[in-house]
């Protein structure tokens, strides 16, 4: 079994708020520096992302890849490589686990990823460790700044209505 990374981080938010920006595709190259582009390819009944396209830019590392996505709750999202370029597998979980009577959420990030090209696993940890890190402290800004303004491509409310 593939180890994996895992990291939290809490957000001064309800967890609502944090998954509307985990959730908001369309916007990840507003927030996120790796993201360069991100397309929503199709949605459950709910309208929420079950695939979606991201174009990524890290610097060395840059790859287009296909993500499908399970929704778990309301508090999980998990996702696994479709199709990539650079990688053999990626798999994620974002956990968010209300605090404070729900005004606050611990926000569990965990990813394993497998590149096709031969890597160190302590270097590959490293990476992942990077990307958890990059990506919770962007939520975190995002959530806190207002950035949470709901999924764009999403016609429900919070009932799915």
């Amino acid at each position: 079994m593939a180890e994996h990374t895992s990291s939290s981080i809490t957000v001064d938010a309800a967890p609502e708020a944090v998954m509307n920006v985990i959730s908001d595709f369309p916007r990840y190259p507003e927030w996120t520096g790796e993201v360069k582009e991100a397309e929503v390819l199709g949605q459950d009944e709910r309208g929420r992302a079950e695939q979606v396209r991201l174009l990524l830019d890290a610097g060395a590392i840059k790859d287009e890849h296909t993500l499908a996505y399970e929704w778990i709750g309301e508090h999980e999202v998990r996702w696994s490589l479709v199709k990539s370029q650079m990688l053999r597998s990626l798999d994620g979980v974002y956990r968010l686990a209300p605090l404070a009577g729900g005004a606050r959420t611990e926000v569990t990030y965990q990813l394993t990823v497998d590149v096709k090209i031969p890597m160190l696993g302590m270097i590959k940890r490293k990476a992942e460790k990077v990307i958890i890190d990059r990506a919770l402290d962007g939520l975190k800004k995002r959530v806190e700044s207002g950035g949470a303004q709901g999924p764009a491509t999403s016609g429900t409310d919070k009932d799915g209505n």
